[in-house]
């Protein structure tokens, strides 16, 4: 997971903030909520990896947090308020084999 606070005062930071936001979707994240992101990795060579290619596309300024669970804490998250994603119904699905 993703969690991360951009300034947002300047279109530079602004611009920022995009690039930042659009970079997390190629690498596959999807958003949970509003600067939260996450995405599934199978082992922790894979989150070694995912947080590395992060690390290239990082903004300079603002404040940029990585989170690994595993999947069971994943899937522990209470949603309060509100319903999970289509995406994050999805991401829970995976779980399942069809043959």
């Amino acid at each position: 997971m993703v969690f991360y606070d951009l300034p947002f005062d300047t279109k530079q930071n602004v611009r920022s903030y995009n690039t930042f936001r659009n970079n997390l979707f190629k690498e596959g994240f999807h958003m949970m909520q509003y600067s939260i992101y996450s995405k599934v990795c199978y082992n922790k060579e894979s989150v070694d990896f995912v947080i590395k290619r992060i690390n290239k596309f990082l903004p300079k300024l603002g404040n940029v947090r990585f989170l690994t669970i595993t999947e069971k804490q994943y899937q522990n998250i209470k949603v309060v308020v509100g319903k999970k994603s289509n995406e994050e119904l999805i991401i829970d699905d995976r779980r399942l084999i069809e043959i």
